[in-house]
């Protein structure tokens, strides 16, 4: 039985992992969204949506932080880390999408896996504003956080217990982070073998 303590613990936990993982990503963020998703279903469905509004807060601070973090380090950053190849190209048409559709921009690279921290990255560099940045990524937090909400809650209409559900839920983000990396990686190498041929 789900107790509120045991629920509120589980969604501080949550919060920590999703802000911290938002920052550094080797966290398991995602997971620790639907995982305490399916715990907060089977004590109430009411108490779903305020998961959703956790997890949204925690990855909408984590990702200010990291946007803070790109918009001081700059060209220095990017050159340093090799996150993103001095493509200026690239880096504006990452511009355009972001300010002509910011919340599916930034909603997108938090659901592709890495896509991200390139992302905020771009988007530092080549000057989206601050006040673009605050309000859009308002809604893509709480869409992300919602997200993996759902796939917990959909593994734990598949078991009857809570801690099945919550397994079910972690091993299924992870399994899917884990195909689109290798998707995306098999095509960046089919795009750099086509380069290569090209004359």
């Amino acid at each position: 039985m789900i107790t509120f303590g045991g629920l509120v613990a589980a969604a501080a936990v949550m919060f920590g992992v999703v802000a911290v993982g938002s920052i550094l990503p080797v966290l398991p963020t995602g997971a620790a969204v639907s995982a305490t998703a399916v715990l907060a279903a089977h004590y109430s469905p009411l108490a779903v949506p305020a998961v959703i509004a956790v997890g949204g807060l925690g990855a909408y601070l984590g990702d200010a932080v990291t946007f803070a973090i790109c918009r001081a380090g700059g060209e220095a950053l990017t050159r340093r880390l090799r996150l993103l190849r001095t493509d200026w190209k690239l880096a504006e048409t990452v511009r355009e999408r972001l300010q002509r559709r910011p919340v599916p921009a930034l909603l997108v690279s938090r659901l592709v896996p890495g896509g991200r921290i390139p992302v905020l990255l771009a988007a530092a560099i080549v000057g989206l504003s601050w006040r673009t940045f605050i309000v859009s990524n308002i809604a893509a937090a709480l869409l992300w956080s919602a997200t993996y909400s759902a796939i917990g809650l959909l593994s734990r209409n598949v078991f009857p217990q809570p801690w099945q559900g919550v397994v079910c839920a972690i091993v299924v983000v992870l399994a899917a982070g884990q195909v689109a990396s290798w998707v995306q990686k098999r095509r960046q190498k089919a795009k750099d073998a086509g380069a290569e041929v090209t004359p």
